[in-house]
């Protein structure tokens, strides 16, 4: 569903000061940059289109546009077809290590939420069974999921966990992250094979991720083990490459 634009209050442009030097584009970003920082614009609102603060604030559009601009190129705006310019707060940087997603949001000041699409106990196929050493066919705990920052989603996962830890349930994994329940039910995370890559994103990936169809997304394919080197969960995601991305150390050897 379409979300309704945020009409800001015209008292938080009564500083645009049109006889200083500093220009007004400047000027107006400063201010919708405090509103965003300061929580009047939340993380998935709607920013009033150009044409609405134009005849408001009696800006040019060039000056809107270019105020805008700015925001956008800092991270806390993005333009999106058919859903005009959204708050973002930022892009959620990720180290190539052994955290979840919802870690990284919490880490980041983001409120993390999770959309539960399937949950439910199904036969591994040859993939999955050779990713989690089991037996193609046996009977493990499928997870799909959407995890959001605040009302913006960021990412589709799934994932494939041992039939040992079957007694997860759709709750336990909405309060938290995967991996913090992995741990708290006696599992001890050591070690995950992982690749990165990127692709066009699926009709459904688009659909989930409110982003245009075939729009570019990263991924990344996971398989952890315990200190035993026993396969706990195999995953493949996917993130929107406007509020993700994944950062390395790189040193020479």
């Amino acid at each position: 569903m379409r979300k309704t634009e945020v009409i800001l209050p015209l008292s938080i442009f009564s500083k645009l000061d049109r006889k200083s030097s500093a220009p007004l584009y400047f000027q107006l970003s400063e201010l919708l940059e405090k509103s965003i920082l300061s929580g009047q614009l939340a993380a998935g609102d709607r920013l009033e289109n150009e044409i609405s603060i134009c005849e408001r604030l009696g800006l040019s559009r060039p000056t809107v546009r270019r105020a805008i601009e700015e925001l956008v190129d800092k991270g806390l705006l993005v333009r999106r077809r058919g859903l005009g310019t959204q708050v973002v707060h930022g892009q959620v940087t990720r180290g190539v290590e052994l955290t979840s997603l919802f870690d990284d949001l919490e880490r980041a000041g983001r409120k993390p939420s999770t959309k539960v699409i399937e949950f439910k106990l199904m036969p591994a196929d040859a993939v999955v069974a050779a990713q989690l050493g089991v037996a193609v066919g046996k009977k493990v705990v499928f997870l799909h999921r959407v995890r959001s920052a605040g009302k913006t989603p960021v990412a589709v996962l799934q994932n494939w966990i041992h039939p040992r830890f079957e007694h997860l349930t759709e709750s336990d994994i909405s309060k938290s992250g995967l991996y913090d329940w992995l741990r708290t039910n006696g599992a001890s995370i050591q070690v995950a094979k992982q690749k990165i890559g990127a692709r066009r994103a699926s009709a459904e990936e688009s659909n989930l991720l409110e982003i245009e169809k075939n729009s570019p997304v990263l991924t990344m394919n996971r398989t952890a083990f315990d200190n035993s080197g026993v396969a706990l969960e195999y995953g493949q995601h996917c993130y929107r490459t406007d509020l993700y991305s994944f950062e390395f150390t790189i040193v020479e050897r």
